[in-house]
């Protein structure tokens, strides 16, 4: 029996549970919260992530790390990424050896500024793999087409989970390119908060084309610079997962900068639900990675302006539109 492991009761945590126990997979789901985990034992429904979905009966529920990892084959980690460093410190004291990893969060660490797979490679020498792509959980549950990612340094192995993980609506592409998948997973969230705004106030379709254009050359200016491979960004992780949260309604990040558009203040906006908009905290990061690689990301700038030193929406548009001219291709 393969036993797999996902740690992260989110809507996209509960949905990948979801689609591998369908498959015939031992499945066990993490949740953080331990209210929730009996909630859900109790009822086999994730009130406060995926409210109309009957969860099977082959997956076990629990909050304790301990019972869920300790005979995983595969372990999945869907946690926010700025929890991952804390989660797996103590979920790898409990791992097998020959666990593999497949990280499925999108974000940058604050202050160590490391995609996921990075921090994992800090704490363990365990195999590793990374799963991204354009991808709302909501329609994947729905059994709607859908096409990713999954990257890993062992070809072999990436063959073996790509068998894991695909479905007849569940498509699964093999990359080599860990740290280019991830830096497109991140960053996407950063360019949907400016097209979010960029909707908000009204732009337009030629503004929110614009946005994403030189937001993918932001993303890949910057993947270059850390040693992420061109290609990548032309990917389902790189343009397909940019395309999607810039543009649909039930991305998080894009959603949250609406509200910011519309005059709310953002913590107002992270008060109001229990999602998390990983594009919060990877701006910060991604202003920060800019710095560090002295690299120009003019639209990761405004945004982190919106969100941490209280820049108007409106003003923040201002200032791109007004920027130097330049050719479009450079440096």
């Amino acid at each position: 029996m393969c036993y797999i492991t996902v740690i992260g009761a989110g809507s996209w945590g509960t949905t990948l549970a979801y689609l591998l126990s369908e498959k015939g997979y031992d499945v066990s789901l993490w949740a953080h919260e331990e209210d929730l985990a009996e909630e859900i034992k109790r009822t086999r429904i994730n009130s406060i992530y995926l409210p109309d979905i009957n969860l099977p009966e082959n997956i076990k529920i629990s909050h304790r790390l301990d019972e869920v990892v300790a005979k995983a084959r595969y372990v999945l980690n869907v946690v926010p990424s700025q929890h991952a460093r804390s989660v797996f410190k103590e979920a790898l004291s409990y791992m097998p050896d020959e666990a593999v990893i497949i990280s499925a969060s999108k974000g940058i660490e604050r202050g160590t500024l490391l995609t996921v797979s990075s921090i994992l490679k800090e704490l363990s020498d365990r195999h590793l793999a990374v799963l991204s792509g354009p991808s709302f959980a909501k329609e994947v549950i729905k059994k709607m087409p859908t096409a990713v990612t999954l990257a890993t340094g062992d070809k072999d192995r990436g063959l073996i989970l790509q068998e894991v993980f695909n479905t007849n609506h569940f498509r699964v592409y093999t990359h080599d390119d860990m740290l280019g998948v991830e830096i497109g997973g991140a960053l996407k969230n950063v360019v949907a908060i400016a097209s979010g705004i960029s909707d908000g106030l009204g732009l337009g379709h030629n503004a929110r084309a614009a946005l994403i254009t030189r937001g993918l050359a932001e993303m890949k200016r910057l993947g270059l610079a850390m040693g992420a491979k061109k290609e990548t960004f032309s990917g389902l992780s790189g343009l397909g997962d940019l395309v999607l949260t810039c543009t649909g309604p039930l991305s998080r990040n894009y959603t949250l900068g609406t509200k910011l558009a519309q005059g709310m203040k953002l913590t107002d906006i992270l008060s109001q639900t229990k999602t998390v908009a990983e594009g919060v905290a990877t701006a910060e990061s991604a202003y920060e990675l800019s710095k560090k690689y002295n690299i120009e990301m003019p639209i990761v700038e405004q945004v982190y302006q919106v969100l941490y030193k209280d820049k108007g929406p409106a003003a923040a548009v201002n200032d791109l539109m007004h920027r130097t001219l330049k050719a479009e291709f450079y440096g």
